[in-house]
């Protein structure tokens, strides 16, 4: 799950100094569950744009904002709006507000800041799990990540500055190679901790990534 959360009223109206008329889009997966995209959050937003004089023209929750020919499609139900808009509001993640921007012509602002990659714990409480790597580790590692829960993210843990199983960046957060050993005793793979790892390759989470299945298929049947 992708967790965003929403901007300040200041910085959104920034943005919109310049601009009368405008669109909210949204988005019907990651930001609708967190509350920062959906169906409610856009009623509020026009609400808001306005009561500060604003012009909606339309709002729309996308599904899922992200799909690009998803989004190009379900824009076509807001193409008379979409040529007399100034300005169009995504509520959707960082990701699918630069999707929006390749599907539509007017300018695209992020109503949302986007967190992290992480888990509900339950409705409103997120934790960051995953940061994409490339390359991820949780098979040697009892499916604890160390790369997140790491402040330091160690691949050859612990760091040994732990105190009474806290992190001694801060923040109270548990050491995640303490979890991790007691993890991995519980289940009987301690000697997992002995093998020492390769430096991890941040070459394969170089930016901006991108994977094409028909051109992978194609190598494979080369091969």
């Amino acid at each position: 799950m992708i967790i965003s959360q929403k901007k300040s009223a200041e910085e959104i109206l920034k943005f919109l100094e310049n601009h009368k008329k405008v669109i909210i889009t949204g988005c019907s997966e990651c930001a609708t569950v967190c509350q920062a995209g959906g169906e409610k959050e856009l009623q509020e937003m026009k609400e808001f744009l306005e009561a500060e004089g604003k012009e909606v023209l339309g709002q729309i929750v996308l599904d899922a904002a992200c799909n690009f020919l998803n989004t190009r499609k379900s824009l076509k139900q807001l193409k008379e709006e979409l040529n007399e808009t100034d300005a169009i509001i995504s509520l959707a993640c960082g990701d699918g507000t630069q999707t929006i921007a390749k599907a539509a012509k007017p300018q695209v602002y992020p109503g949302t800041d986007t967190m992290f990659i992480g888990e509900i714990e339950r409705v409103g409480q997120y934790e960051e799990a995953c940061k994409a790597c490339g390359e991820c580790e949780l098979g040697w590692t009892a499916a604890i990540c160390p790369i997140t829960r790491c402040a330091k993210g160690l691949i050859n843990g612990p760091c040994g500055g732990a105190r009474d199983k806290k992190c001694e960046v801060g923040n109270g957060n548990d050491c995640a190679w303490i979890m991790i050993y007691e993890k991995l005793k519980d289940l009987g793979q301690l000697e997992n901790m002995m093998e020492i790892r390769e430096p991890k390759d941040f070459q394969k989470s170089n930016n901006p990534r991108r994977i094409n299945l028909r051109e992978q298929k194609k190598q494979v049947a080369k091969a």
